[in-house]
């Protein structure tokens, strides 16, 4: 079974830390989950079986990535933007 990634760019989230929800919104996507299956759609139904909480929120476009390695969490690279400030 291949491993996907979803996500979607619908809503907002704020900035770390922040005080008020005037300050700088962050224009990002937010990950709804990960599944897998033998194809994008396979792996989509998985994702709302096993979080069927997703169909009752206000999300509708859904975006899918397949993640090409079984460890991609193990292989991530992780940047501090502090160390370049």
């Amino acid at each position: 079974m291949k491993s996907y990634i979803f996500i979607t760019e619908e809503g907002v989230t704020y900035q770390p830390n922040s005080t008020t929800p005037l300050e700088l919104d962050i224009e990002n996507c937010q990950v709804i989950g990960f599944a897998k299956g033998e194809n994008e759609d396979d792996a989509f139904k998985n994702l709302t079986k096993r979080n069927d909480y997703l169909l009752d929120t206000s999300f509708n476009e859904i975006i899918c990535m397949e993640l090409k390695s079984e460890d991609y969490y193990q292989k991530a690279k992780y940047f501090y933007l502090g160390e370049f400030k």
